[in-house]
């Protein structure tokens, strides 16, 4: 049995293959719901082979086939297993100007059942990473990467390639792959920075643990000096970086903000994270000296099912074992992986963004809110609340108070005064489309047929 799934994008035929053909792609269309990782990319569309990792490290190796590959209106691949038969056919149809018809025909006996929330979202992403490359339109840069390997450098590595850009991705070991360099956190080599036009840095050690002394310094150590140091170089390397990014975090605010609206403009709360966070964000210093253009990105709670909150989560929700976090009225700045991964891509590209931006949505909710709305997602109950106690013993007193009921309500004031458009701004909107039970895109029509394999 053949099935069939159609859309309609908004960018021109050459541009749709031209995405599908970059490095990245194919992390960009893997769901984050599925158990499965991208072991290795296809070198080619025309010949080469990309191995996706199932639980257990089992391998879905798909050998791309030469004699479907038709530039820039087809490619295909299929499984090299005996076991299944797969065989996808990728079409691109012009659907007038500047829209191209996309076509997943895939000849397998897998239940449509199976297949239909996947390919529903790749259709989405797909429609959503070709608009966002249309809004920061830039020529092709070389983009550095601390923490590329991380949940959102992941993710952000992914656009950024896609787009047309060059990632160089600084490791703390031994350089292993293509597009590496190794990276001394505290004494960055002189050359570490020659030929890069930005930087983007998010390394550092989980925030989420218990805040003993141990682990305040982790959090502290791994953030502080090491900026000032990549700034540093940044500023003195000679036709190197002109842009520095830096990760952030609503931590500034401090944890017990309640109804007060929090822009970029509000003052520093208190407590150990906006103690580090003010900190972290003075060592970007060297660099905005230079005349660099230096962007701190006070990031919120990052909702995905690969990591984070949402991580942790997603199992219990799905269980129908959530609740709501004590009173459950603290509000809760949060922001989908996508639209984190859009924020960043901005301030690499946009020469009018500088400065602390809260990257957050535009539609904060209280905990009580977000679980409802998390349980309606997943269609189970909400109704086992979790004392206060809980975290308390997990994260320790002030852990608690900082993390699992930290209440802050954070605006993004600088990005809606420039016009940033956001894929998922509502809650129930983002985690639907992050746990692949949203509907079928807005871009065009997404159904399954039967029929003969090409």
């Amino acid at each position: 049995m053949v099935k069939v799934f159609r859309s309609v994008v908004r960018s021109a035929v050459d541009d749709v293959f031209a995405w599908h053909a970059r490095p990245g792609a194919i992390t960009r269309l893997t769901p984050p719901w599925q158990p499965v990782r991208v072991g290795a990319e296809a070198g080619s569309l025309r010949d080469g082979t990309a191995k996706l990792l199932l639980p257990g490290g089992l391998p879905w190796v798909a050998a791309h086939d030469a004699a479907g590959y038709a530039p820039p209106r087809q490619f295909v691949d299929r499984l090299a297993s005996p076991l299944l038969r797969w065989r996808h056919t990728h079409r691109f149809e012009a659907a007038g100007p500047d829209r191209t018809a996309v076509t997943d025909q895939v000849d397998t006996p897998v239940p449509e059942a199976f297949l239909r929330a996947m390919f529903a979202y790749r259709h989405r992403q797909l429609a959503a990473d070709l608009a966002a490359h249309r809004r920061y339109r830039h020529e092709p840069l070389t983009v550095a990467v601390t923490g590329a390997s991380g949940l959102v450098g992941t993710a952000l590595t992914a656009l950024l390639t896609t787009g047309g850009h060059q990632v160089v991705r600084l490791v703390r070991r031994p350089v292993a792959a293509d597009g590496e360099r190794e990276w001394q956190p505290d004494d960055p080599a002189a050359d570490l920075l020659d030929g890069v036009d930005a930087v983007v840095h998010l390394a550092g050690a989980s925030v989420a643990g218990r805040f003993d002394e141990r682990h305040r310094r982790a959090v502290r150590e791994s953030r502080i000096a090491p900026t000032r140091a990549l700034a540093a170089l940044a500023a003195r390397t000679a036709g190197g970086p002109k842009v520095f990014v830096s990760a952030s975090a609503v931590g500034y605010y401090g944890p017990d903000r309640g109804d007060v609206v929090l822009t970029e403009e509000s003052e520093r709360g208190t407590g150990f994270l906006a103690d580090v966070v003010a900190e972290w964000e003075a060592a970007t210093e060297p660099a905005l000296v230079a005349g660099h253009r230096v962007v701190r990105v006070r990031t919120g709670l990052v909702l995905s099912p690969r990591g984070g909150l949402l991580r942790l989560q997603y199992p219990l929700f799905a269980a129908g074992l959530g609740g709501p976090l004590g009173s459950g009225r603290q509000w809760m700045p949060w922001i989908g992986i996508d639209d984190l991964a859009d924020v960043y891509l901005r301030a690499v590209t946009d020469p009018g963004l500088s400065g602390a931006v809260n990257a957050v949505s535009p539609e904060p909710v209280r905990n009580a809110e977000y679980t409802r709305v998390l349980g309606k997602v997943l269609n189970r109950p909400t109704l086992l609340k979790v004392p206060a106690f809980g975290p308390r013993l997990l994260l320790g007193a002030d852990g608690a108070r900082e993390l699992a009921f930290a209440d802050q309500r954070v605006e993004p004031r600088r990005l809606l005064d420039a016009g940033h458009e956001f894929r998922h701004p509502r809650l129930a909107d983002a985690l639907a489309h992050l746990l692949g039970t949203a509907a079928a895109p807005a871009t065009g029509l997404i159904g399954s047929t039967a029929g003969d394999p090409a």
